[in-house]
């Protein structure tokens, strides 16, 4: 039997086999539970398979039929991806809130209903504060799949022999979540291969990865700036927010005055919590409608907006150091076209935080009003939407196509869904020219310099 067709064979049974071990995750329970009509409002706390449903199904199906190239001569010649860490426990600050909410049910809560008799006498409050932020296993799970997802997707650049070979490149925050989702991305590839005799490198990357910490102005002006989510604190106070908390309370059974915006947002979180880690439709989920899961998200969106979006224009501009970057691997990549790229493909993993400025500087998602605490009535259907835009695993993939003579193409794809770069003159074209890409941002590119954008003062020349 020829060698390439024996290893096609082997690659095969590979991908059987990885589908068995990691398809179709039930919860602790044993079977998997109902998704929660307020799932598709959870913000950045929610499942990646409620951007893309199809995922329920098949957690490995792909869709090659978004990538369509401009001709038959094309063909791929680097990909930068910028993804989000997995699934993870909640930190220290909400396992806290999280408590305090428990502990008020347990004590005051006088409702009959069975779900709410379930949470006092059969949940117990298992998150704990020691689990601060950590990947879970559905987590690990996340990007051991998208790593299958994205080799279906672009076979030619994340191969077997790009990985053993050394032109495949991975980046991450310090923090331990983005170590562990990068560990898992690297093993679905090698599960995938059946490799066990090499071993990859990553690298740790805060400056990339977390710009936003070192960024002197942005944590001076935003990050620190109590008066800087005055919108949000508003929204709070607000007529929308207080409907929520007066609705929490009357299911509980509760004074009014002991639900407040942090109890609403906890309850929340829990709902959300125990659906993304253990695929539980949670009694937690029983205390809001659909009505007050929206109002809930754009409490989110309201606070990513002001705090790492178009509230402010240091949110977007802390990114440069990344977007530069991107660009610069993008160039190198070009320069390198017609022979062997040196680096086909970059896998950098980050936090919310790291793309929605990265989007934000690049455009995407913006919409003709600004998000305020005023406009909830009127904002229903706007294109800001962090459910939609950063889920656990949310990825920002840029694919470079040579497609002969000098014709060099740029795809962008926002959770393996085609987007187009706002602004471009032909918004229907998937495949913009590189150059057109590059003259698009040309201001970015000249200017956008991280050392500058994030000083906090601005110093006159001496005379």
């Amino acid at each position: 039997m020829p060698i390439t067709v024996l290893k096609v064979i082997i690659v095969y049974i590979n991908v059987i086999g990885f589908c068995c071990c990691f398809r179709n995750d039930a919860s602790p329970t044993g079977k998997t539970a109902d998704i929660p009509a307020i799932a598709k409002y959870f913000s950045t706390k929610g499942r990646y398979e409620e951007v893309n449903p199809y995922l329920i199904d098949d957690i490995l199906a792909v869709n090659r039929s978004i990538l369509q190239p401009p001709s038959a001569q094309c063909r791929q010649i680097h990909l930068t991806a910028v993804i989000r860490h997995g699934t993870r426990y909640p930190t220290t600050k909400n396992v806290k809130k999280m408590q305090k909410l428990y502990d008020l049910v347990k004590s005051s809560a006088a409702g009959k209903d069975s779900w709410l008799r379930e949470i006092q006498t059969q949940w117990t409050m298992w998150y704990t504060e020691d689990m601060d932020g950590r990947l879970v296993q559905k987590g690990v799970n996340d990007h051991k799949h998208l790593a299958v997802r994205l080799s279906k997707l672009f076979p030619s650049l994340i191969s077997e022999e790009k990985l053993r070979g050394g032109f495949i490149k991975f980046i991450t925050s310090s923090k331990h979540r983005c170590v562990n989702s990068t560990l898992s991305f690297k093993a679905g590839l090698t599960k995938l291969w059946g490799i066990t005799d090499q071993e990859f490198d990553h690298t740790v990357n805060d400056a990339l990865m977390r710009f936003f910490d070192k960024c002197t102005k942005f944590v001076e002006e935003v990050e620190n700036n109590s008066s800087a989510l005055v919108e949000v604190d508003k929204f709070k106070q607000g007529p929308e927010m207080r409907r929520v908390q007066e609705k929490i309370a009357d299911r509980l059974r509760v004074p009014y005055s002991l639900i407040t915006d942090d109890m609403a947002e906890a309850a929340f979180y829990l709902c959300a919590y125990e659906f993304a880690i253990n695929t539980v439709n949670s009694p937690w989920c029983r205390l809001f409608d659909e009505v007050d899961g929206q109002v809930m998200e754009y409490a989110n969106d309201l606070k990513h907006y002001w705090k790492r979006a178009y509230g402010y224009d240091i949110n977007s501009k802390s990114s440069c150091i990344l977007f530069h970057d991107l660009f610069s691997r993008l160039d190198k990549a070009a320069n390198e076209s017609g022979q062997q790229v040196t680096e086909a493909v970059t896998i950098q993993v980050g936090h919310a935080e790291t793309l929605l400025p990265l989007l934000t500087l690049l455009g995407f998602f913006k919409d003709s009003d600004p998000l305020t605490s005023t406009n909830y009535a009127s904002q229903t259907g706007r294109s800001f939407r962090t459910s939609y835009m950063l889920p656990y695993a949310a990825n920002l993939v840029l694919v470079l196509y040579d497609c002969g003579g000098g014709d060099l193409r740029l795809q962008p794809l926002l959770n393996e869904k085609p987007v187009a770069f706002p602004g471009l003159t032909d918004q229907k074209d998937p495949m913009p020219l590189y150059q057109d890409v590059k003259d698009h941002y040309r201001e970015l590119l000249r200017g956008c310099d991280f050392e500058t954008v994030c000083q906090l003062f601005k110093h006159t020349a001496e005379v």
